[in-house]
């Protein structure tokens, strides 16, 4: 880790532990080693924060291109790790960057949704295609991830771990996009099944 990221991190350590209850189930479900692909729900701009700050593998996150272009924020966020993304078009630059962190044994942590959205909006968001993709080309394990927030100061945010899984795949099929998308949704299904219990 380097110098700029460990206090990158120690900023978020501060502030999460100032303003934020911040409690994580089941981080054990995370592989101590090797190539994972970390998918979550989307609450709020902090979400990469709450999930990674407490954990002991980083994880690089694919990020929007505007969040790097904010003032302090978007220092911060490509310390800790994260990669920008152009939305709304095949970013291929972003895209080999994803496989080599997995080539590499790295968590890479993605949003499957694209965007933002509230636990009841959940059903009506428009998932892509990229989550399935990128497990289906690395044969990355899974960890579906599941945040539940409210952003407000002082608030308790929870995060819970579920255990990696595989896709169970043809690997000699090839799929197209609306494949690709439906296996993104059974991905989210399970993100989403995560706070059932909480």
């Amino acid at each position: 880790m380097t110098v700029f990221r460990r206090i990158a991190k120690f900023i978020t350590n501060i502030f999460f532990f100032f303003f934020y209850r911040v409690k994580l189930y089941n981080t054990d479900n995370m592989p101590d080693s090797g190539p994972v692909l970390l998918c979550a729900n989307h609450t709020g701009e902090l979400d990469m924060f709450f999930i990674g700050y407490r954990i002991k593998r980083w994880i690089f996150w694919m990020a929007k291109e505007e969040l790097f272009k904010i003032p302090v924020v978007g220092i911060l966020i490509r310390g800790l790790g994260a990669f920008p993304v152009k939305r709304g078009r095949g970013d291929m630059k972003s895209i080999r960057q994803v496989y080599r962190h997995l080539e590499e044994g790295n968590v890479v942590g993605i949003f499957p949704e694209g965007t933002r959205t509230g636990r009841r909006k959940a059903k009506n968001v428009k998932i892509r295609p990229g989550a399935a993709l990128f497990a289906l080309k690395s044969r990355a394990p899974i960890v579906p991830v599941a945040i539940e927030a409210s952003y407000r100061p002082f608030s308790t945010v929870r995060v819970i771990f579920g255990k990696p899984f595989h896709l169970d795949i043809d690997e000699n099929k090839k799929y197209n996009k609306e494949e690709l998308t439906g296996i993104s949704k059974d991905i989210m299904s399970r993100v989403y099944s995560l706070l059932e219990g909480k």
